[in-house]
């Protein structure tokens, strides 16, 4: 997965690269396209692929907001209200 995102991150700076060698040398239409290919695989494909790598195997719990709903914090909940 590390060779994948590198390669990938690779050819997406060399598609801005050329993308914006298209669109400095007149031709901006293809170097606009480039680059937005470019960006919106940056954005769709990288990033995503680059989250799921390094957040795999980990625990995401003591970054969550609500409480856990653990049998024992509803038991007592339960008696508070009684």
């Amino acid at each position: 997965m590390k060779h994948i995102l590198r390669f990938l991150l690779i050819v997406i700076i060399i598609g801005v690269a050329v993308g914006y060698y298209f669109k400095n040398s007149g031709d901006s239409p293809t170097g606009d396209k480039i680059i937005g290919i470019s960006i919106l695989a940056l954005s769709f494909i990288l990033m995503p692929l680059f989250i799921y790598h390094r957040y795999k195997n980990k625990d995401l719990s003591g970054y969550s907001i609500l409480p856990k709903n653990d049998d024992e914090n509803d038991e007592e909940d339960r008696s508070k209200l009684n």
